[in-house]
C-alpha cells in the first residue's frame, strides 16, 4: 500500500538524506502492531491495516499540532493466543514476538531513537510489549508506553451510540473494529456477509458456559479454559453483533482515538524531551 502524505510520516518513504535530518531531533516515533487472525467473515483478517492507518492519523494529527511524529513499519502478526484454530491465520509465539520487539527497540535505540510509543492493535501483544516496558524502565528507567486502540475504543462508544447499544455491538468482530473498518476501508469489507450474534457457547467436555475466551463460569466463578476461539465464538463474533456497527459510529470513533493518541503523544514528548 502506497500513502501520500504531506509532511511524511510513514519511516519507509523517508529517504535515507532526509532521516539523517529528521532523526537528528529525536522525533517521536509510533510503532504500529496488530494481527492477522479471524476479524468475524464480514471483515479482513489484517487488524494491523486499522492499526498502521490511525497509527498514520494520530502522527499527521501530532505533527500538525507542534510534535513531529512519525510511523514505523507495521508488525502485521500478534502474539499467538486463542487464534491458531482459523485457516489462513499467522501468529507469532509470545517468546519469539518479546524479542522481535526487543529487536525493534535496539535498533532505534542504538542511534539516539529513544521516544517510542506502540500503537497495539491486539491482545496477544500486550504481555511481549509490557515485558519489554518493564526491563526498559527497571534497568534504563526509559518509558516505553503503548496505547491499545480497541480497549480505548471500547471506553468511548458509550458516549457515541449510548450505552445500551455500545453494549450489544461491542465485542470480537464487531465494535470497534467493525465500525472503523466501514470507515477507513469500506471496499474490503463485507457487511453482506455479517453473520448474526450468537450465545457464547458451552465448553464440550465439562459443560461449562464460556465467559470471554480462556474463561468459564463455574457456580458464578472465573475458571480458566484453555480452548480455542472458535468452540467459544460464532464464526469468529464474540458477544457484540456486527449488523448493529456503522461507517458513522466508525468516523466518530476513528476521529476520537486520533485525538486522544495524539494529545498523549504531545503530553509523552513535552515530558520526555529529546
Amino acid at each position: 500500500m502506497v500513502w501520500n502524505t504531506t509532511p511524511k510520516v510513514h519511516m519507509g518513504q523517508i529517504t535515507g538524506g532526509e532521516a539523517r535530518e529528521l532523526y537528528a531531533k529525536n522525533p517521536i516515533i509510533l510503532l504500529p502492531m496488530g494481527s492477522h487472525e479471524d476479524q468475524g467473515p464480514h471483515a479482513p483478517m489484517g487488524d494491523y491495516l486499522l492499526a498502521e492507518k490511525i497509527a498514520e492519523m494520530i502522527a499527521l494529527r501530532a505533527t500538525q499540532n507542534g510534535t513531529r511524529t512519525v510511523v514505523a513499519p507495521v508488525l502485521p502478526y500478534g502474539g499467538g493466543d486463542w487464534f491458531g484454530s482459523m485457516i489462513g491465520g499467522i501468529t507469532i509465539e509470545q517468546s519469539t514476538l518479546t524479542t522481535v520487539i526487543w529487536d525493534m527497540v535496539k535498533s532505534l535505540h542504538r542511534n539516539g531513537l529513544t521516544r517510542l510509543i506502540v500503537i497495539n492493535g491486539h491482545g496477544g501483544n500486550v504481555g511481549p510489549i509490557a515485558e519489554v516496558a518493564r526491563v526498559l524502565w527497571r534497568e534504563k528507567k526509559i518509558l516505553f508506553p503503548s496505547l491499545y486502540l480497541w480497549r480505548i475504543g471500547y471506553g468511548l462508544l458509550p458516549g457515541i451510540v449510548g450505552p445500551e447499544k455500545s453494549k450489544a455491538v461491542s465485542g470480537h468482530g464487531a465494535d470497534p473494529l467493525t465500525s472503523i473498518g466501514l470507515h477507513l476501508f469500506p471496499e474490503i469489507m463485507r457487511p453482506d456477509q455479517m453473520p448474526k450474534g450468537a450465545p457464547v457457547k458451552k465448553d464440550p467436555l465439562l459443560g461449562l458456559q464460556f465467559t470471554a475466551l480462556g474463561a468459564a463460569s463455574f457456580e458464578g466463578h472465573e475458571v480458566a479454559m484453555p480452548n480455542e476461539y472458535d468452540q467459544v465464538y460464532n464464526q469468529g463474533v464474540g458477544k457484540g453483533d456486527p449488523n448493529l456497527s456503522s461507517k458513522e459510529t466508525g468516523a466518530a470513533l476513528a476521529e476520537q482515538l486520533t485525538d486522544v493518541c495524539a494529545r498523549f503523544v504531545k503530553h509523552y514528548a513535552d515530558r520526555v524531551p529529546a
